[in-house]
């Protein structure tokens, strides 16, 4: 398995595909006018207490006030209610006007707020700081008994007397002790410049910010299958090798700067990968397709066996289909970043081995993906449910916005509605006010069914208000626009 990590930077806006044989797998979009929160750490104040939802609004100098609920409220070890498993009222951890430092754990996504947790956590490339902890947890993909203990021993050596926590990061797994220590006295200078941070800022000062997207993506996704990376800014490239050389020198041969003439996303095929992620169809090899829907409350995938008919019978044909769509469905919540609830309606199976395959098949795809998943067996409808950690907006979300002319409903009233909305308002108006005649604007196809299929309803209506009407089409309506002016 070959990766390679492009990295495109223009002045405004910085974006990062992770390719894999060839094919897109994540991408990840930065602007320099809207750059994520997520990481950040803030000085804030509790605005408002909301005892009914166990949560409190905290304003850290965002547009919209904070969410932090009290189950990601820190409590110092010893004070009541400090077990997981019973989170005390909301009223008891924190008081309206008080200070407190927070993190951003989710971006602010629609018309929510950020989500914010005081259990702070500042990551490294093999470790993550949890400087309120005081435990060792190690990467649950780090499978193997041994490496895990040893790893243990290393960390809490390297860590001493510091009463600080630690994660071990998958990365880590490997790695010796000057690898693990050099991390470990990076992470405490930078907490002890938090901690003067936090002394001197006010509330709604940030005290502490997230790497930018290029170096926060080596960071987080260099490993060994990672054969390049590969950026086509010379400012860019220079930021990408210094880190490099600081945090991982091992690794400072796979960073090339790609001086060529054609934009390096165009190379790789990445921008019209992009542009078919904006979709909702999603073609497979087969001749079969996908259907993706995102909404408010959930994500859902429809699995549709299209123009496959090459199997020998129907249970065949559905099983090879929800092989590939188990695939490619995770493929695209990757690359689409496709958070929270997600339902996927596979093809109806009879044989209860073809559906356990199917559902090997999703997991073993999903376990390549950065995110954490949970899928659950499929249910009595044929469905497959599974939620997947969302921390910023969907790719759709960041790059697009609502229609304007259908606002968001993705359809339009058709020419026949708008007619008869036309006609109800000429009626209406003639009541209401005094007019010698009507002029109604419209868009072009909606005045010409209007004069076309309509026009004997018009006859019949103007000698019912006993006025006449003219219809003037305007190219700049929208097809369910339309003013009646009374002259």
């Amino acid at each position: 398995m070959s990766e390679e990590i492009l990295i495109n930077v223009t002045p405004r806006e910085t974006r990062v595909a992770v390719v894999e044989n060839g094919m897109l797998q994540e991408v990840y979009v930065e602007r320099a006018l809207q750059r994520g929160y997520v990481g950040n750490i803030y000085k804030g104040r509790v605005s408002r207490i909301m005892p009914g939802m166990q949560a409190a609004f905290v304003n850290i100098g965002l547009a919209r006030t904070a969410f932090l609920h009290a189950a990601d409220i820190y409590r110092p070890a010893g004070t009541d209610g400090d077990d997981n498993s019973a989170v005390p009222l909301i009223n008891s951890l924190v008081c309206e006007g008080q200070e407190i430092v927070v993190q951003v754990i989710k971006d602010p996504i629609s018309t929510k707020g950020a989500r914010l947790s005081s259990h702070l956590s500042i990551p490294s490339r093999y470790l993550v700081l949890l400087p309120y902890s005081h435990n060792l947890g190690i990467s649950a993909r780090i499978e193997d008994a041994e490496e895990r203990d040893r790893l243990r021993q290393e960390v809490l050596a390297l860590a001493g007397e510091s009463n600080l926590g630690y994660i071990v990061r998958t990365n880590a797994e490997g790695q010796g002790t000057q690898t693990l220590g050099f991390d470990v006295t990076y992470l405490g200078k930078v907490w002890r410049v938090v901690q003067e941070n936090i002394t001197q800022a006010n509330v709604g000062q940030r005290v502490y910010e997230e790497l930018s997207l290029p170096l926060r993506a080596l960071r987080d996704l260099m490993h060994d299958g990672i054969v390049k990376v590969r950026v086509d800014s010379h400012e860019g490239f220079d930021k990408v090798l210094a880190f490099v050389r600081k945090f991982m020198p091992e690794l400072t041969e796979r960073i090339e700067h790609y001086p060529g003439e054609r934009p390096i996303f165009d190379l790789y095929g990445v921008e019209d990968e992009i542009q078919r992620a904006l979709n909702k169809d999603v073609a497979l090899k087969s001749g079969g397709y996908l259907v993706i829907d995102q909404t408010e409350a959930m994500t859902t995938i429809d699995v549709n066996t299209g123009g496959f008919l090459g199997a020998r019978n129907l249970e065949e044909t559905a099983y090879r289909t929800n092989l590939e769509a188990a695939q490619a469905s995770a493929r695209q919540l990757r690359l689409r970043n496709l958070g929270g609830i997600i339902i996927i309606d596979f093809i109806d199976m009879a044989d209860l081995e073809h559906r356990r395959q199917v559902l090997r098949m999703l997991q073993k795809t999903l376990a390549e993906d950065h995110a954490k998943t949970t899928v659950y067996e499929i249910g009595p409808l044929g469905l497959v449910e599974m939620t997947r950690k969302r921390t910023t907006d969907s790719l759709a979300r960041q790059l697009c916005e609502s229609c304007p002319t259908c606002n968001g409903r993705g359809m339009l009233k058709t020419a026949e509605t708008v007619n008869y909305e036309i006609f109800r308002e000429i009626t209406r108006a003639v009541r209401q006010f005094e007019a010698e005649k009507l002029l109604v604007l419209a868009a072009p196809k909606v005045v010409q069914r209007m004069l076309e299929e309509e026009s004997r309803a018009i006859a019949e209506l103007e000698q019912f208000i006993d006025k006449s009407i003219r219809f003037q089409a305007e190219e700049q309506y929208s097809q369910e626009q339309f003013d009646v002016v009374l002259l």
